[in-house]
């Protein structure tokens, strides 16, 4: 892989000297186009195991901060169980064929709603955020073919707005919090508003993860949206300010430069587009000369190694985009 094109250093040389076999196995497979052993090898690691032993009986994990609201609790126990899930197959590579994920899927998939979406973090409210970060998760676990996910993703499609991107509809009103506990319907969409890049770099990622979905012409017209607002102020109050954008993540959870990078190379948006050509210019610059880089992390749990899977993400992003020609 000549790096040149992006960067003035080598970033594999910050990989020269892990002794993590997860980020090895990444590393040599993605980076390096080795042929790797079995994926299940890795399933038998100790973080591994410590994450499995924690999960409950119905599939589900439990979320650490009590909650008393019978609706809050059942959302947020699909929130750890996304969270956990998330670690397990981003990380370690497990997958449906893993009877732990099965259940954990199985959890998820009962608490679809008819209609196609997943509720419980805004209470009664419509998440197509949230909706789409679980979707995201199972796809990668395999449940491309599964029909709630179908579901799910055409129940995305049918909520953009008019501009085609997506927003929380909840925001739209401007509600309080005290006023939200008092709905029991969800809030419809006001489709003439404009859209958040909050809640479209999320949606994004569930059909960038998806190998037909990434061909639909609605879904590329949100990945050009999504480019031309990058580094830009959302028209939202949730982390709306331009310097969240340079606030990365891994397994992805809000909508940040890297995540947004990685969809939009997913989805084969040139890296010359505008906005992309910008995001690429500031991974070049915060490079330092030992090939890692220097920004600002969050929701690293513990991981010492944490800087080193942000720097897989960025590596495989820079990849795909140097491919597309």
């Amino acid at each position: 892989m000549n790096w040149e094109r992006f960067l003035k250093y080598n970033p594999l040389q910050q990989f020269y000297s892990v002794s993590n076999r997860a980020i090895i196995y990444q590393v040599s497979r993605d980076l390096m186009g080795e042929t790797m052993g079995p994926v299940t090898e890795l399933w038998k690691l100790t973080p591994v195991l410590n994450i499995l032993k924690k999960q409950q009986e119905d599939g589900s994990w439990k979320y650490p901060k009590k909650k008393t609201d019978p609706r809050e609790i059942s959302g947020y126990s699909q929130l750890e169980t996304f969270r956990q899930l998330g670690l397990l197959v981003e990380k370690y590579l497990l997958n449906k064929d893993h009877p732990s994920v099965q259940r954990a899927a199985e959890f998820l998939f009962s608490h679809q709603t008819e209609e196609g979406d997943f509720r419980g973090i805004y209470l009664d409210q419509y998440s197509p955020n949230y909706t789409a970060a679980f979707l995201e998760i199972l796809i990668k676990a395999g449940y491309t073919k599964d029909p709630h996910v179908k579901r799910g993703l055409e129940w995305l499609l049918s909520l953009r707005q008019d501009d085609g991107g997506w927003v929380v509809p909840l925001r739209t009103e401007h509600l309080r919090w005290g006023e939200v506990k008092q709905l029991r319907e969800p809030v419809q969409p006001r489709r003439e508003r404009a859209s958040s890049h909050l809640a479209t770099g999320v949606v994004l990622r569930a059909f960038a993860a998806h190998p037909e979905y990434i061909m639909n012409q609605n879904v590329l017209r949100a990945g050009e949206l999504l480019a031309s607002r990058i580094f830009k102020t959302d028209s939202y109050t949730d982390r709306r300010a331009p310097e969240y954008w340079t606030s990365v993540t891994f397994p992805f959870w809000f909508t940040d430069i890297l995540s947004t990078l990685d969809s939009l190379s997913k989805l084969r948006v040139p890296p010359e587009y505008p906005g992309i050509d910008e995001g690429i210019a500031w991974f070049a610059k915060e490079q330092k000369n030992d090939g890692s880089w220097t920004v600002h992390m969050l929701r690293g749990g513990g991981d010492k190694e944490y800087n080193l899977w942000i720097a897989l993400i960025i590596c495989r992003m820079l990849k795909r985009f140097a491919e597309l020609g």
